[in-house]
């Protein structure tokens, strides 16, 4: 190796630590600038946290001080937490120096593209904030709704349980609940009866009112007073009989257990006064025609 080819080597050595130098001398630079903004990116995003816990714990006892159905109060609080922190992040990122319009433009069309493909939910969603606030059922009560009776087991955002009277499960969508008709039979602390029963044309239809309304006193549980006493009605004039109404009110928790004890005894107390209870029934009349030869 020659003198020039040594210097040479040397000349490349020399200006790689120049370059060098100039490189981490610029990321120096560039650390002192970007530092501040990382340090205050992070005291916002210590403070925002620490905002969002504490505001989350505040909404959280003025629910339950206003006493604020404890689905909706949860669901709220978690909806506002998340956009607070959603919000939260794009300052943080924003203050770093990240452009945040193009980001923001993609949340809304991720948005836009999830509430579409979404809409059965959102539907469902919406009802079951309308049945949380106005409250047109609660847990425990008896319920008529698209078809199905039960009792109210679980009132959630996007559906209502329900436990049917042969104790299975019916899962209903609030979005349909909300928009349909639903009878509430355990809204009211009274209940009316109106039991339809059946007589021949020949019974004495003052003898057997008198029956019938003999079995309304008897039962403890029927009410005499406070509501109109029973009474029994002639309701219609059938095709095999004449049809009886009964009319008696009696305390909503106990209304089955009262309407059942009522049919069993409509049926024994008849069979014992020989009272006759119609059927559907015919005649055939059968002739014989003489053909001649």
């Amino acid at each position: 190796m020659g003198v020039h080819s040594l210097f040479l080597i040397l000349h490349l050595i020399i200006n790689y630590i120049k370059m060098d130098n100039a490189f981490i001398d610029q990321g120096i630079i560039y650390l002192m600038e970007f530092a501040p903004r990382l340090i205050g990116a992070l005291l916002i995003l210590i403070i925002g946290l620490w905002l969002v816990k504490f505001l989350e714990k505040f909404l959280s006892k003025i629910f339950v001080k206003n006493d604020v159905d404890i689905t909706i109060s949860k669901f709220l609080i978690t909806l506002i937490k998340w956009l607070l922190r959603i919000f939260l992040f794009i300052i943080v990122i924003s203050k770093i120096g990240v452009q945040t319009t193009s980001f923001v433009a993609m949340l809304g069309a991720a948005g836009l593209a999830v509430g579409m493909a979404l809409q059965g939910s959102l539907s469902n969603f919406a009802g079951g904030i309308l049945i949380i606030v106005l409250k047109p059922f609660k847990v425990g009560d008896y319920i008529q709704a698209d078809g199905v009776f039960g009792t109210v087991k679980e009132i959630s955002i996007f559906t209502t349980k329900l436990s049917t009277d042969n104790n299975q499960l019916a899962i209903l969508p609030n979005g349909k609940l909300s928009n349909e008709n639903v009878i509430n039979y355990s809204v009211y602390p009274f209940r009316k009866e109106l039991l339809n029963v059946e007589v021949s044309y020949k019974e004495n239809i003052k003898r057997v009112k008198d029956i019938l309304l003999n079995l309304a006193v008897e039962h403890p549980q029927i009410e005499q007073k406070e509501t109109p006493a029973p009474n029994v009605v002639v309701k219609d004039l059938g095709e095999n009989g004449i049809v009886l109404q009964m009319q008696y009110w009696c305390k909503t928790s106990v209304f089955w257990a009262v309407h059942w004890w009522m049919k069993e005894n409509i049926i024994s107390t008849f069979e014992k006064e020989n009272i006759e209870i119609p059927y559907a029934h015919r005649q055939v009349i059968i002739t014989q025609e003489n053909k001649l030869d």
